[in-house]
């Protein structure tokens, strides 16, 4: 997991986490995008870009609208999604590395998602050039494959951006003696948006997106994990009211499993859940 680096270096300040850990201990982890290139947009390239070239049909059909729709990701995304995460994570790999890539994501996609009881995962997608009043969908409500909504769609526009977001609580610290999960935290992961839509808000939308899903799923908190040398994402998620975590020390707490040149940030944000305290009440 990484993110999409935004701009100016930034040094991130652990806080007192007595005022925002929701489970009474002192934390530090993070979540992130690919960096943008700067490469002039005369002189950009799809090679540059690291878009796999079984995809670059898709850009002979640019959107006109530039209306952005964010919503869980359905069948028809499939590849969209994988192209996205590939290309943004790894935009160095080229023809063939780069489409078995994509195949291997596409195929984690579809049989994978197995979900411990009681938890939650979603995939959610920044979407241009579509809209819900003209697009008509074909397939059940409880339809599901993996974590993607089954449902089809004639008009479902092209993804530009991804965010996954679960409860199962894989990289947060276990609770008790018994090791157990966490509950009530939402966890986000995969954020990443394409690299000619970078700057538009998009990465925003889908944090956005996924602290309302949390709030739904009845989740206090919501965390995520980024990438130490990407400080414009950093201050991206302090913009959205993450605040750093500091991880006890001699604490083994669980990161993403990436590159082991990788060190991460543990960013957490408390949610007014009022579906929650609503639900309670009655």
């Amino acid at each position: 997991m990484r993110s999409i680096p935004l701009g100016t270096s930034l040094s991130p300040t652990p806080i007192n986490t007595s005022k925002i850990s929701p489970f009474n201990i002192n934390f530090k982890k993070p979540t992130t995008f690919p960096s943008s290139a700067s490469t002039p947009p005369h002189q950009f390239s799809l090679s540059q870009s690291g878009l796999c070239r079984a995809s670059q049909v898709v850009d002979l059909f640019p959107t006109v609208s530039p209306e952005i729709i964010v919503r869980e990701a359905r069948l028809e995304d499939c590849w969209e999604v994988a192209e996205t995460h590939c290309s943004s994570f790894f935009p160095e790999y080229s023809f063939p590395l780069d489409f078995v890539l994509r195949m291997d994501r596409l195929v984690a996609m579809l049989a994978g998602f197995t979900l411990p009881n009681g938890c939650k995962r979603i995939c959610l997608v920044a979407v241009i050039g579509s809209s819900f009043g003209e697009t008509i969908l074909f397939g059940s409500e409880d339809f599901k494959v993996g974590g993607l909504d089954g449902k089809i769609s004639l008009n479902k526009g092209y993804v530009a951006g991804i965010l996954t977001v679960d409860t199962v609580a894989d990289f947060l610290p276990r609770k008790g003696p018994l090791r157990q999960r966490r509950t009530g935290i939402a966890y986000i992961s995969n954020v990443a948006v394409r690299e000619k839509f970078r700057r538009k808000g998009i990465a925003k939308q889908l944090v956005a997106k996924a602290e309302s899903e949390a709030r739904s799923w009845g989740c206090r908190a919501i965390a995520l994990h980024c990438d130490l040398k990407n400080p414009a994402a950093t201050k991206l998620y302090q913009g959205q009211g993450f605040r750093c975590i500091k991880v006890p020390d001699g604490a083994n707490w669980p990161q993403p499993k990436t590159s082991s040149d990788i060190n991460f940030n543990f960013m957490m944000k408390l949610l007014n859940n009022s579906i929650a305290s609503t639900s309670k009440s009655n």
